[in-house]
């Protein structure tokens, strides 16, 4: 893939971060993971916390398509603060970890790499919680590793629905990565605001706005927009779905009602847009389509519950955990 001849929209007022989110920092300090995966060298990047009083439990945060391990900011200090390790990582193709411009990204490969992560931690089970794009990836897991996986805790997943099978037209890699080349620190708000939040908006929120819009401003944002029209691909073309029935660990589902959340809407007919992204419906089809599973409800709240009202998310959170 060539990224020559490529120019971004961008504002005065978006920092410039590096491709790797360099300039940009995180509230614990990163380690890193260096693996060799489809016969390259690559980079994960990670945050390993530990508890002052351990609890000897392990909790693993994945974050979602629009996020990075930073994000979990309030969640690490709830966890750790009630004897949890926790593992948040930079899935490959994200935030401080390796952009590779050829990789074959699938669910079934960032999950291999996580649990390659963990077992060079020497951790061999964890509860695992996935928020967003982080919650197909958890469930993933939790089919690939049934025996790694403790708890799967979803906070707004997205992937409720099969967004192909409901309508939306396939896009190529090509129409991906022209639409990832308008990015700019103005649309990545207009759209949070709009779908994750339901129009509401807090001064908290620019924080993780400005973390990837920089990216995108940055030297390095030609090979940010490339990896993640080659991720928005894996997440429309991959549906775990249906699979949900075959998911064995306990699992707890955290939804926000008010979000929207449905990949490929601006492309989708009008009667089938206006019908993608209810979560008050799909939270409680995906709970009733995985075994003895929990759902808990947030009627107030959109696509972050853990940004939005950290306080109350985490007290359910460690509520599910205990």
């Amino acid at each position: 893939m060539s990224f020559a001849n490529v120019s971004f929209a961008q504002t005065t007022s978006t920092p410039r971060y590096g491709a790797r989110l360099e300039g940009f920092d995180y509230p614990h300090p990163v380690r890193t993971f260096a693996f060799a995966s489809q016969d390259q060298p690559l980079e994960m990047a990670y945050l390993d916390v530990a508890p002052a009083r351990p609890n000897g439990r392990t909790v693993v945060l994945l974050h979602g398509k629009n996020f990075c391990a930073a994000t979990w900011d309030a969640t690490i200090t709830a966890l750790t603060g009630a004897g949890y390790r926790v593992i948040a990582p930079d899935q490959i193709g994200f935030c401080k970890s390796s952009k590779p411009p050829r990789y074959q990204y699938s669910f079934a490969q960032l999950a291999g790499n996580t649990h390659a992560l963990l077992e060079q931690l020497g951790i061999e089970r964890a509860t695992i919680v996935g928020h967003s794009m982080g919650g197909m990836l958890a469930a993933r897991f939790a089919l690939q590793y049934p025996q790694a996986t403790e708890r799967l805790l979803l906070v707004n997943p997205i992937g409720l629905e099969d967004w192909k099978a409901e309508g939306v037209p396939w896009r190529s890699l090509d129409a991906w990565y022209a639409r990832e080349q308008k990015t700019t620190f103005d649309s990545i708000r207009d759209y949070q605001r709009t779908v994750y939040y339901g129009g509401d908006w807090k001064p908290a929120y620019e924080r993780w706005v400005q973390m990837l819009g920089g990216m995108y401003a940055g030297d390095g944002g030609k090979a940010v927009a490339w990896s993640q029209a080659l991720t928005s691909d894996m997440v429309f073309n991959q549906p775990v779905v249906y699979e949900f029935p075959c998911i064995a660990a306990a699992t707890t589902l955290f939804i926000g009602q008010k979000d929207r959340t449905a990949i490929g809407k601006d492309l989708a007919p009008p009667d089938v847009a206006q019908r993608l992204g209810d979560y008050p419906t799909l939270g409680k089809r995906a709970a009733d389509a995985i075994p003895g599973a929990t759902l808990v409800e947030f009627a107030d709240l959109g696509h972050s519950p853990q940004v939005e009202a950290p306080a109350r998310f985490n007290a359910a959170l460690l509520s599910a955990l205990q």
